[in-house]
């Protein structure tokens, strides 16, 4: 499609995104996101994580399917998400759940770094690839069960999750440094809410349930993640 229809598109969903967040501000005590993250999501070019045959829609506020039964998630969600995160420059952050990379590149661009885990590996690869070829230097993709996070770039200033579960992920907590910040969907499949995890300098954790969401369930504990 020709590129300026893309950014008529793009013009369209930020502010349908500026007006959702409006919308939903008694939920979240945010009525409006960062100018940083809104020009991000401005940015990035989402119908490049989408199915060929779906870039016509890549700019609705909407998840789309990416195959395996998994989303691209809606913008709206990752905006609010990644605002969520108060990302810094210097972050080095864990996404649990790559999908097509969407999310991964949003905070990429506010990051310093971000690690990655897909469980599933046609779309880790197919990440790993795009991301690549989109100028990503700074994101390193791995396939494995996202539910023990990556031990070995532990602790993350920030950890942002894609997946549901009840409870909060053990190994995630324990990868979280202190002083850090977590943003998870938690609760069971019909009652789901966007938590906000924080660590004090000393360790100690303290929980805000913000907007009721609807993710897929995060896999739980089976082996350990493997290698990308």
């Amino acid at each position: 499609m020709d590129k300026d229809v893309f950014a008529s598109m793009r013009e369209h969903l930020i502010a349908e995104i500026e007006a959702e967040a409006m919308l939903t501000a008694a939920y979240t005590g945010k009525s409006e996101f960062s100018p940083s993250v809104m020009q991000v999501i401005g940015r990035v070019p989402r119908h490049e994580f989408v199915p060929v045959e779906l870039q016509p829609y890549a700019y609705l506020n909407r998840p789309l399917p990416i195959g395996f039964e998994k989303t691209v998630s809606q913008p709206y969600i990752v905006a609010l998400m990644t605002d969520m995160l108060e990302l810094q420059s210097d972050d080095v952050v864990l996404e649990i759940g790559s999908g097509a990379g969407y999310q991964a590149a949003i905070v990429a661009e506010l990051a310093k770094r971000v690690y990655t885990v897909d469980l599933i590996e046609e779309l880790a690869t197919s990440a790993q690839r795009r991301l690549r070829r989109l100028g990503y230097h700074n994101i390193e993709v791995r396939i494995g069960n996202g539910y023990h996070g990556w031990a070995e770039h532990a602790p993350y200033d920030k950890i942002i999750v894609t997946a549901a579960c009840e409870l909060i992920p053990v190994p995630l907590i324990g990868q979280l440094k202190a002083g850090g910040r977590m943003v998870i969907p938690t609760g069971i499949a019909e009652k789901q809410v966007l938590t906000v995890v924080e660590k004090s300098a000393s360790g100690r954790l303290s929980t805000r349930d913000t907007l009721p969401v609807r993710f897929s369930l995060l896999d739980e504990p089976g082996e350990v993640a493997g290698a990308a």
